[in-house]
């Protein structure tokens, strides 16, 4: 990677307990995330790694955070951009992301995002309420970041292939189960929805998907393998998943794996997926 290169971690969260629970943190193993994280903690880190802008990324389905976040973002220049939330379901919907875009930090809206992964119907993404919410967020210039587990990927590539304007970015991969299954039906799954032009998907989260205290870069790099070879380099992007993936790692750790997992790329390719890619996909 050059000196030039606008380094960017594509997936980062904050979240301030005192504000609002993070109702998703629950029983011994999330303990230690169970605290407040803030930028201040997470900015010396980013810099000390290379890391120069960060997208910002919902974590509650509730519709104060996603203003938090973008006030955020405009009175810090770490945060270039934030994936929020707003119901896509909602009548209003396209009125709701206008609100956002007009309000404080709004021109730092670059994406939506819903825990799709908590829906109990599997096809939620096909519901006919969700697909005109999706086609509001394309209308409005905006990216939806998937959030999916290996079992919804076929719904969402149905999804994606109905809705051929709405830009679709997988998070970390959609969750390969690296501790605890086999690469496939996960990879031919991926490969289906790669193999549709308006999708991406983020090199992010994975160490929380493998063992938290014995993973290594190897244990990664067959479902890292599997994602360069479906999406290819110019529709990847890096994200830490900070603070998540502190249950795993340290930040600097996570940076060091993602340039070891890519290290078979050209110097551009690389510049892409660490920087590039974002930057384009989200409109930054």
């Amino acid at each position: 990677m050059t000196g030039s290169a606008r380094v960017v971690d594509a997936h980062h969260h904050v979240w301030d307990l005192s504000v609002r629970d993070q109702d998703w943190i629950t029983g011994p193993a999330l303990a230690p995330i169970a605290r407040s994280f803030a930028l201040d903690e997470l900015r010396p880190q980013a810099r000390a790694a290379g890391v120069d802008a960060t997208v910002l990324v919902q974590t509650v389905c509730v519709p104060e955070e996603t203003p938090e976040l973008l006030l955020l973002a405009a009175t810090d220049p770490l945060v270039a951009g934030v994936v929020g939330w707003t119901d896509l379901t909602a009548p209003d919907v396209a009125d709701a992301l206008a609100a956002l875009r007009e309000g404080p930090g709004g021109e730092h809206l670059v994406g939506i995002r819903h825990q799709v992964q908590g829906e109990a119907d599997p096809e939620w993404l096909l519901r006919p309420d969700v697909r005109r919410g999706l086609l509001a967020v394309a209308a409005a210039g905006l990216a939806y970041d998937l959030v999916i587990t290996p079992e919804q990927l076929p719904a969402a590539t149905r999804a994606a292939e109905a809705l051929p304007d709405v830009r679709f970015v997988l998070d970390h991969l959609g969750k390969p189960p690296i501790a605890s299954g086999p690469i496939r039906p996960w990879a031919d799954r991926l490969r289906a929805l790669a193999a549709l032009p308006n999708t991406v998907a983020k090199l992010s989260g994975l160490p929380t998907e493998a063992d938290w205290h014995t993973w290594t870069s190897a244990d990664l790099r067959p479902y890292a393998d599997t994602a360069l070879e479906t999406f290819g380099p110019q529709r990847l992007l890096f994200g830490s998943d900070w603070p998540v993936v502190t249950l795993a790692a340290d930040y600097a750790r996570i940076v060091r794996t993602a340039r070891e997992l890519t290290e078979c790329l050209a110097p551009s390719e690389r510049e892409a997926v660490f920087g590039g890619n974002a930057i384009a996909v989200y409109r930054m």
